[in-house]
């Protein structure tokens, strides 16, 4: 099995280092079958040779090497049952490609020719739909329509060309609802020839999927239609996503693909941006337009890129609030407001341990240690240099810092922020301030507001 580091220097082009057994024994035409068991984030050196372009960077993801065969690029998907780690102290049976969910990303320059062996080692049939791509009919994908579903330990082969650059996605056409439930999809990224066209410096890769895993189980529950209670980044949950390091300076693009059941509103703290691709292509420099947040619609992908001019630390996160959380209870009741100290102590008569809840809001879930099932992670967790961040589910930081190298992705630690530029307690007298004054208005008691808070 390959490792990160192992993984390590294997550009485009590069030979593939590792096969697995099987492959070996029984399939020896086939490129060799590279896999990953690590959830770290993966950095591929610079092409050297052929188109220069910027690798792309996929969160606690990686690229998938290719054999060159004359002038076609070769490729091997494994679609297979998988272990995620989805955070430290959380894994998930999944279904995904090449050791890992998402699988693993597969980079190409516009105008090659491409040729895909996709495995089967599920206990079903499976096809691989590219998803976006322009391709002939029987490439495209479709069980049943494009071609015969790929029956278990056969491999198919997809081969194209590549005619268009962009972002695109992978991801199966048979039993659809079950297999993408289950984990399996990832990324197609096609550079374009033209090493002047939208060049960048950094270059990151963000797959929006969820998952529905009841506290303590491993399985996903594939029959749920909207109330998810996981909500990943490429199959992965915060405080474990990786942050997005980039050096002052750097022009950025970040690509985000949805595969969920619902849109998802990006939204990036500290910059604003201008959105410069879709899944159907390019957007022209006339037609580009600024956000601070963009909505992801479902089966969609949309890229967007800024100039990392401002130092920090910088949240970017869903903004759907619920997906900024982990192992949601739908059936929970809201407290706010009630007095639970009576039953709290009724209570702990018979479990000592018992910590009440949602009385003054949910924010007490990031501080307490609470007791919970196996393979499960707390509601709202991840601490930064200033006490509990509050999150989970779909968040991450962009790192700011003077001095990154080209290649440098770790982890520069928190950003200590300049005398001056970090808010503070004020304990002064407080200016006076108005409310409304309509009859109509009412308010719920309050304390009196002194400079003492």
């Amino acid at each position: 099995m390959l490792n990160r580091r192992q993984l390590i220097g294997v550009g485009a082009g590069a030979a593939l280092v590792t096969t697995q057994a099987w492959g070996k024994t029984t399939n020896m035409g086939l490129p060799d079958a590279a896999e990953m068991d690590s959830a770290s984030t993966l950095i591929t050196p610079r092409p050297s040779s052929g188109p220069d372009y910027t690798p792309v960077v996929t969160l606690n993801g990686w690229t998938l090497p290719f054999r060159m065969n004359g002038n076609v690029k070769e490729f091997h998907l494994v679609a297979e049952p998988v272990e995620r780690e989805l955070a430290e102290g959380m894994t998930a049976h999944l279904w995904g490609y090449n050791g890992q969910s998402t699988g693993p990303t597969i980079e190409a320059v516009e105008g090659d020719r491409v040729r895909i062996y996709v495995t089967n080692r599920l206990p079903e049939h499976t096809s691989v739909h590219w998803h976006g791509m322009i391709l002939p009919s029987g490439m495209d994908g479709v069980s049943g329509l494009s071609h015969p579903g790929i029956p278990p330990g056969k491999t198919y082969i997809y081969e194209f060309d590549l005619v268009k650059s962009g972002t695109f996605m992978y991801h199966p056409h048979a039993d659809e609802m079950v297999q993408m439930a289950m984990g399996m999809m990832g990324f197609f990224i096609v550079h374009p020839k033209d090493p002047a066209f939208m060049p960048v410096d950094r270059d990151f890769l963000i797959m929006l999927n969820a998952f529905d895993i009841d506290p303590g189980t491993y399985v996903p529950r594939i029959m749920t239609m909207t109330d998810f209670n996981l909500w990943t980044w490429n199959s992965r949950i915060f405080p474990d996503i990786d942050p997005l390091v980039v050096n002052r300076g750097d022009k950025v693009r970040v690509r985000v693909g949805n595969l969920t059941m619902t849109n998802h509103p990006m939204h990036m703290h500290g910059y604003d941006f201008k959105v410069t691709c879709t899944d159907g292509g390019w957007v022209q420099p006339s037609a580009q337009w600024p956000e601070v947040s963009i909505d992801i619609p479902v089966g969609a992908m949309r890229a967007y890129e800024f100039v990392a001019d401002h130092l920090g630390d910088w949240a970017i996160h869903c903004h759907k609030s619920h997906h900024t959380m982990n192992a949601m209870g739908h059936d929970v009741p809201t407290f706010i407001g009630v007095d639970k100290k009576p039953l709290t102590q009724k209570i702990r008569q018979f479990q000592p341990e018992y910590m009440p809840m949602g009385t003054a809001g949910m924010a007490d879930m990031g501080v307490m240690e609470m007791p919970l099932p196996d393979n499960t992670i707390p509601m709202m967790t991840g601490w930064g240099p200033h006490g509990p961040i509050e999150m989970g589910g779909m968040f991450s930081v962009v790192k700011v810092r003077e001095g990154i190298g080209a290649d440098d992705y770790s982890d520069p630690g928190w950003y200590e922020n300049p005398p001056g530029e970090q808010a503070y307690e004020w304990t002064g007298e407080l200016p006076e301030f108005t409310s409304n004054t309509s009859p109509k208005t009412q308010y719920t008691p309050r304390p009196a507001l002194t400079s003492k808070g």
